[in-house]
């Protein structure tokens, strides 16, 4: 927040994405990471920082918005930069009343969230982590779920996703297999195209052991004698690097989804899930109240 501070105290209005080109500029952040985004991909991680100092700041009665998008810095604020503080934090902030009844309320209704180096987060990115480790959780407990299941429960949900991910076809679709392994894995055809111009080939493993170069080369086979050109291969376990390899060496389109894709995708599409609760995150419309 300092660096913020320090900039404007030049006593001269200045708009919010001036203050983040200098700041990215101070800090030599690289074009990757002033394009990294927050986990709902909804806004730059960086932006979303500077946003949250700049709130942080005022409600400290540091900084002022005379008009809309436009920052100043108050007297209080002025004085602060020529104390030269190590830094400006939250701990920093406490000493303020105003920033304290607005912080403190703020914790009455959110979860503080930090990461190993004990900086704390914004409340989008406290969001995110929870978000994400909840996600996580769901998607190991999806796959002991799967990986339980029977073989015929497990070709169902299979062609299931797919259907759900876009792709035409029906459990007596998947049914037409090239192929029985007996290994209880599925070998069977799911349309593109609702015309049925082009077909992906499937072979899904419900496995724990790692699925090597010799299973997606015995694929690449199968997809040679059917004159195929596209296959999807799924398995409950993982590949090896060697697998990854033969996939790009191939001269048709394979895709692996390995069990925790598989998860994630199953998540994606509410296949096997259900929602217990919705989150929306406001902003103020700045448009609305916009009078100028």
């Amino acid at each position: 927040m300092y660096p913020l501070m320090e900039f404007i105290s030049d006593k001269k209005e200045h708009s919010f994405r001036e203050i983040v080109e200098h700041l990215a500029k101070k800090f030599k952040l690289t074009e990757d990471e002033r394009k990294e985004l927050l986990s709902s991909g909804q806004q730059p991680l960086f932006d979303n920082r500077v946003g949250w100092s700049r709130t942080y700041l005022k409600k400290a009665g540091l900084l002022d918005s005379p008009r809309r998008t436009i920052i100043l810095i108050t007297e209080k604020g002025l004085n602060i930069v020529k104390q030269k503080p190590e830094r400006i934090n939250v701990k920093f902030l406490n000493q303020f009343p105003e920033f304290v009844d607005f912080h403190t309320l703020k914790k009455d209704n959110t979860v503080t969230v930090k990461i190993d180096s004990g900086i704390e987060q914004t409340p989008e990115e406290a969001l995110d982590i929870s978000y994400q480790n909840l996600r996580r959780n769901l998607a190991q407990e999806i796959l002991i779920k799967v990986k339980s299941c029977s073989p015929a429960f497990f070709e169902k949900l299979v062609v299931e996703l797919l259907v759900k991910m876009g792709y035409v076809g029906s459990i007596k679709d998947a049914g037409k297999a090239i192929g029985k392994s007996g290994d209880e894995g599925i070998d069977g055809i799911i349309k593109e195209d609702k015309l049925g111009l082009d077909v992906i080939y499937i072979q899904a493993k419900r496995w724990e052991n790692v699925v090597g170069g010799p299973e997606i080369q015995s694929f690449n086979g199968a997809l040679d004698g059917q004159g195929g050109n596209k296959g999807v291969f799924i398995t409950t376990s993982y590949f090896s690097t060697s697998a990854y390899e033969h996939v790009k060496k191939a001269r048709k389109k394979i895709i692996l989804i390995d069990g925790e894709q598989l998860a994630q995708y199953m998540i994606d599409y509410n296949l096997g899930t259900s929602t217990i609760a919705n989150y929306e995150i406001k902003k103020v419309d700045s448009d609305y109240f916009g009078e100028e």
